[in-house]
């Protein structure tokens, strides 16, 4: 095998002419402590003066119900004493239906909001000429082992709408890569020089960061510190992310107007839907999202919480106030924290900036995972960050409504457990009853004998008006659809809208009981120490291999037997009565088969989809074009001067390294690429990490082009 005989020679000579990111205007960002209390003089504007009314409604009506349902249950379970199985039922019941209630209450006051709301009075109406603003503000888009071809058309779509209102001069633009597929990595980089070209501003910049530390925050923590000194506000943006020109100038006069506001953001609605279940979860977000971000709004105020994306943030706020912590302990509870958009919402309250959603402001768009097995993927990394946010409860200094978001978020994954334990207790009941002789006379003195006896008339009350706290808001938003004539056709009619509410709640709870089975093994893997990791996530395809879906599904449907058994062991009315669950578990894989799948139709319509509003439109007829591959990183930069000299420019400077800091990665590289003849064979035996660190340095990185 040949070696090189000459010293590799510089890729750039003119590297300051090829870098694309602007001069570094550093942002210092207060460590985060979540011990110590900073609390600020500053109070944010209220959003009424009746906040304390509208709490103290949520609340109490929360309480009522959950008071209510506890008293008819214990009246079930008490007609012949209440033993130990059934008052834990009891305490279930209790936590559980205070859940049920507490969201309850929070739609119904979405729906009356919602039912006074007239578009033409809103201060934020669309169809109005966009607000003149001034502030200088930067459009973040972080990313992480994206299609960049995709990723390119969304984001000039939203330029191309931005620049539309001719406020497009106020606004610049990054992508902040921590992608480590190094195919990826150039291929953002030859996407962007191609989307810069296209849209011709000199305000599109692209950065690498080669270290991921903390993830998305960590990589937006590093662009603040870096160039967050002169700009205004931020917008950070996801992948999927898609925000109209009026939508974000909207967003940022609104932040103009109140000084005190760290954070306002809109309700962003699911698009581009393709599989049975995406088109399933794009309907119920279109049709009921709006009822319950209304609802929250009303009484969350200048307390809201922070979604994570397609929101305007206060860059100075954000610095003061939102770096986050490493949280002690080993993972999956210590370290990183990964739901750090309900922190730095928090955090920012804490020193005195408000945090508001704009409910009917609309313009916001987001995408949902093709199938239930890619969303119970990122379910599980949300469940551990929500998990991890029990750490954060007890901080110093939070406001009681942020401290009432963390326990929202948790009790949201626990419920799954929660509801399973239920149920196995209820068949533990029956079963008991069915098959253990009962002691009609216990021990010490008793005039009459003990019956294990529930009432099953009121059982069945109870169940109704439970399902009916479930369903009832579902059924609201469809009375709001029915009351206006516009939003009535966009549905497709009352008819069409009526009919995918009730399909709907079919899926849903055909899906509901698999979700549960998900989510209590996630509780349980998180609770034994396992860590979810940072996966890429899948955008465009649903289906699923065979063997995958017996893996994946096997437990859910084992567990359905399980039940299917034991309840039929006790009897037949039991088994029907356990239907609704026992069903969605045993036929858990051609459930999850069928709802990857694409589907036509005009069952699950939604109004994006009958009258795509520009921005989307635009977007879609750009990734329809763009779907042209990801080619080798390494034969794309020995191909393309521009784009070489592009890649060089954006490596740090060369670095002084310690002989027991030596990155083994780029050691075994090189010596692959001495001990290879040829570019093809070189570049044949490299692997994925080795080219990364090869990539990350020019000299190497020189070395292995320069082969013939």
């Amino acid at each position: 095998m040949g070696t090189l005989s000459t010293a590799p020679q510089p890729i750039a000579s003119d590297i300051a002419s090829q870098r694309l990111l602007p001069r570094e205007s550093p942002l210092p960002m207060a460590p985060g402590d979540l011990g110590k209390n900073r609390v600020s003089e500053r109070v944010p504007a209220p959003v009424a003066n009746t906040m304390v009314w509208r709490r103290s409604v949520i609340l109490l009506s929360t309480a009522a119900l959950t008071g209510a349902g506890g008293y008819e249950m214990y009246r079930v379970l008490q007609v012949g004493g209440i033993t130990v199985l059934e008052a834990m039922v009891l305490a279930l019941f209790l936590l559980l239906l205070a859940w049920v209630a507490f969201s309850f209450s929070s739609a119904v006051a979405g729906f009356f909001v919602l039912l006074a709301h007239r578009p033409d009075e809103d201060a934020v109406a669309s169809g109005t000429e966009p607000p003149p603003i001034a502030s200088r503000t930067a459009m973040l888009l972080p990313t992480y082992n994206e299609d960049p071809h995709r990723l390119t058309a969304r984001l000039r779509a939203i330029i191309e709408s931005l620049n539309a209102t001719s406020n497009g001069t106020l606004f610049d633009w990054f992508v902040l890569s921590d992608s480590t597929d190094p195919d990826t990595w150039v291929a953002e980089e030859k996407a962007l020089l191609a989307l810069r070209q296209a849209v011709g501003t000199p305000r599109l910049y692209y950065r690498h960061r080669a270290d991921n530390t903390a993830r998305k925050a960590g990589n937006i923590s590093e662009w603040v510190t870096r160039f967050g000194g002169v700009y205004d506000f931020m917008i950070v943006l996801d992948a999927d992310s898609l925000m109209s020109g009026e939508t974000i100038v909207r967003l940022v006069h609104a932040m103009e107007n109140n000084p005190t506001a760290g954070l306002v953001q809109t309700l962003p609605m699911i698009v581009n839907a393709r599989s049975l279940f995406s088109r399933v979860q794009q309907f119920a977000g279109r049709l009921y999202g709006p009822m319950i971000a209304a609802g929250v709004a009303w009484w969350h105020g200048s307390e809201g919480n922070y979604w994570g994306h397609n929101a305007v943030i206060r860059v100075g706020a954000f610095a003061e106030a939102a770096a986050l912590p490493q949280l002690r302990g080993r993972k999956p509870f210590g370290g990183h924290i990964l739901s750090h958009d309900f922190v730095e919402a928090a955090l920012m309250r804490r020193a005195g900036w408000g945090i508001y959603m704009l409910p009917t402001l609309g313009g916001s768009y987001e995408e949902v995972p093709p199938s239930l097995l890619d969303f119970a993927a990122r379910d599980r990394r949300w469940c551990q960050g929500n998990l991890q946010h029990l750490a954060v409860v007890p901080s110093r200094g939070l406001h009681w409504v942020s401290r009432l978001h963390f326990m929202v978020g948790i009790v949201a994954y626990l419920t799954a457990p929660l509801w399973l334990f239920f149920l196995l207790l209820g068949m533990l009941i029956s079963l008991q009853a069915r098959f253990v002789r009962p002691e009609y006379f216990p021990k010490g003195f008793s005039l009459f004998p003990t019956w294990p006896a529930q009432d099953p008339v009121l059982a069945i009350w109870v169940f109704v008006a439970t399902m009916g706290l479930l369903l009832l808001p579902k059924l609201l938003a469809l009375a709001l659809v029915w009351t206006r004539r516009s939003v009535r056709r966009q549905f497709g009619g009352a008819l069409r809208a009526s009919a995918g509410v009730f399909a709907e709640i079919v899926v849903s709870a055909l899906m509901a009981p698999v979700m549960m089975i998900f989510q209590s093994i996630a509780v349980f893997e998180i609770l034994a120490g396992g860590d979810a990791g940072w996966q890429t996530q899948r955008r465009e395809d649903g289906a699923v291999e065979r063997r995958e879906l017996y893996r994946k599904y096997g437990i859910p449907t084992a567990c359905g037997i399980a039940m299917a058994a034991s309840a039929y062991a006790v009897s037949l009315p039991l088994l029907l009565w356990m239907s609704p669950v026992v069903l969605g578990l045993l036929f858990a894989v051609p459930i999850g088969a069928l709802t990857a799948r694409p589907v036509l139709g005009k069952l699950f319509a939604t109004p994006e989809e009958g009258a795509p509003p520009p921005v989307l439109r635009r977007a879609n007829e750009l990734s329809a074009v763009a779907n042209i591959g990801i080619k080798s990183a390494l034969a794309e930069l020995r191909n393309d001067a521009a784009l070489l000299a592009f890649h060089v420019a954006q490596l740090p400077p060369p670095r002084v390294v310690r002989p027991d800091a030596i990155d083994a990665n780029l050691a075994v590289g090189r010596a692959k690429i001495d001990a290879s003849d040829t570019f093809e064979e070189a570049a044949a035996h490299l692997s994925s990490r080795e080219l990364l660190s090869i990539l990350n340095d020019e000299s190497v990185l020189s070395s292995v082009l320069q082969k013939r």
